[in-house]
């Protein structure tokens, strides 16, 4: 059970670290883009908006994907 307890404990740490990121990310230069990239989905109509982040979605998980692996070893 220790290191499952361990594991969540580093699992918020990264989420809080991925928050912070985010949160101060139009004030980093390159990561004001995050959620705007070439190839999200944003279409508007009339008084209808729908956003979909494909792009981001991939990018990100394909960070994590790296990130998990490296974890495992």
């Amino acid at each position: 059970m220790a290191s499952l307890g361990k594991s969540i404990v580093l699992l918020g740490l990264l989420l809080v670290v991925i928050g912070l990121a985010l949160w101060a990310a139009p004030s980093v230069p390159g990561l004001g883009r995050i959620g705007r990239l070439p190839g999200d989905i944003y279409l508007r109509r009339g008084g209808f908006t729908f956003y979909f982040p494909l792009t981001t979605s991939i990018i990100i998980s394909i960070v994590l994907t790296i990130l998990f692996a490296l974890m495992r070893r």
